[in-house]
């Protein structure tokens, strides 16, 4: 078995390349998704129009960088979960865990109502949106770092 505490130059920098292209993934996807939620759904469902993006402001900015952010640590995580297994549970499963904690992160965050008065389906609505792109966006970068390890131009963690 291999002492996984000391990490090679070359396993570290295919990390980075990993993260990085996760990254420049998620964040194009984050961009997509922005320019659908304002051109397509807002426009139809009145009840989504906080998923609108009015301006490239500082509000978007900061979403944008946490979406590299995001997709940098999947990226890395993925590559040394999956390892070179090829089983589709367990890609499906990072992708699930990490859509998932960013969508409940979400909701934690915006879901306030009334102590006793439970929310209206239009209320839930957005944030089933929001939970779906998360895991979608999650979908792009795993799908963009599988492409990548299949034209070899990041390698698998060899364990």
């Amino acid at each position: 078995m291999k002492d996984l505490s000391n990490f090679s130059a070359a396993e570290r920098v295919e990390s980075l390349k990993a993260g990085a292209v996760a990254a420049f993934g998620m964040f194009w996807g984050f961009g997509a998704i922005a320019l659908i939620n304002s051109l397509i759904l807002v426009p139809r469902f009145d009840f989504l129009a906080g998923l609108e993006v009015g301006a490239i402001d500082l509000n978007f900015a900061f979403k944008g960088l946490i979406a590299l952010l995001a997709g940098f640590l999947f990226g890395v995580t993925y590559r040394y979960a999956l390892r070179t297994d090829t089983n589709p549970q367990l890609k499906s499963g990072v992708v699930l865990a990490f859509g998932l904690v960013r969508a409940f992160g979400q909701l934690d965050a915006g879901w306030f109502f009334e102590a006793g008065k439970m929310p209206v389906v239009q209320e839930l609505l957005p944030f089933v949106v929001a939970s779906v792109e998360s895991v979608v966006l999650f979908a792009i970068a795993g799908f963009v770092l599988d492409w990548s390890i299949g034209r070899s131009y990041i390698k698998p963690f060899d364990s």
